[in-house]
């Protein structure tokens, strides 16, 4: 049963879904209505995304997954990449009988693939997928990450991420690669014994989480004309100030998926579902298209 909080917001409930190797993916549900999941990006977990599935929760029921390796579903282990996250989602999609799918980032390039072997999704909205085709190439900081990670430097290595990804105006792009490391790993230290609420991941935790995801992203490279074949409604949603890859790669979907919706939100970037960002924003086009 979930409860009430103080302002009239329901709590979310905590549910489990048993992918095809037997391991739990956790997920986080509130509302009531029409199943809708959300699935988060790369170096976040479920509680990235409790912002957005508390707007939508006034008009349908939200589940909101931890990805493999995070929060409160298991490990790992035996990591194929793509298929592995494809069969994870897929179970949250059974469990919850929800036949809406958003996806953010990395999260937006599972959900797609499963959306092509599955006819039950009806609607697909899709945030900035980083899909590699036709030139248009994501991850090249994965072998450069992974040799910093490696040695020991998980500043160094998240900076090498956010040098390559950050939105095209963010000051990320022109701080000292240096400065930003060594902030960086200051901060991961002096929070190394800080206690973690329930279910959320630390940095320190998220950041080795990565090189699976550009694992995900890598499995998905190709051209984009086999996604013609999706039955669903979609949309396509962006920020007017993410990474012009990002860009280009809704471009590209939008010219194979010519009958899908595509948003631009003015002044956003890549991270605006976040709850760090303004999640009501894009809440306020999900709320239109998935109802």
């Amino acid at each position: 049963m979930s409860e009430e909080t103080g302002s009239g917001d329901r709590r979310p409930v905590l549910a489990e879904a048993r992918s095809a190797d037997g391991t739990t993916i956790g997920y986080q549900r509130v509302g009531t209505g029409p199943a809708v999941v959300l699935l988060h990006g790369a170096g976040q977990s479920s509680a990235n995304l409790m912002r957005l599935a508390d707007a939508l929760s006034g008009v349908f029921t939200v589940c909101v997954p931890d990805r493999r390796g995070r929060g409160r579903s298991g490990p790992y282990g035996d990591f194929r990449g793509l298929s592995t996250e494809i069969d994870d989602l897929c179970a949250v999609l059974d469990a919850s009988g929800a036949s809406r799918l958003f996806g953010l980032s990395a999260g937006a390039v599972i959900a797609i693939e499963t959306a092509l072997a599955r006819p039950d999704v009806t609607r697909l909205a899709l945030y900035e997928p980083p899909l590699t085709f036709d030139g248009v190439v994501h991850g090249k900081w994965a072998p450069r990450y992974e040799q910093q990670l490696d040695a020991g430097r998980p500043g160094a290595a998240l900076v090498t991420v956010l040098k390559a990804t950050a939105d095209r105006t963010s000051p990320i792009r022109w701080m000292p690669r240096r400065l930003l490391a060594a902030g960086l790993d200051s901060a991961i230290k002096r929070t190394a014994g800080r206690p973690v609420p329930a279910g959320q991941m630390s940095p320190r935790e998220l950041i080795p989480t990565l090189r699976y995801d550009a694992q995900t992203v890598n499995g998905a490279a190709g051209a984009l004309e086999r996604f013609g074949a999706l039955s669903c409604a979609v949309l396509l949603l962006g920020g007017s100030k993410s990474a012009r890859d990002l860009t280009a790669s809704l471009d590209g979907l939008h010219r194979v998926l010519p009958a899908a919706r595509r948003v631009v939100l003015r002044g956003a970037g890549h991270t605006e579902p976040d709850n760090s960002r303004h999640p009501d924003r894009v809440a306020a086009v999900l709320r239109d298209f998935f109802g």
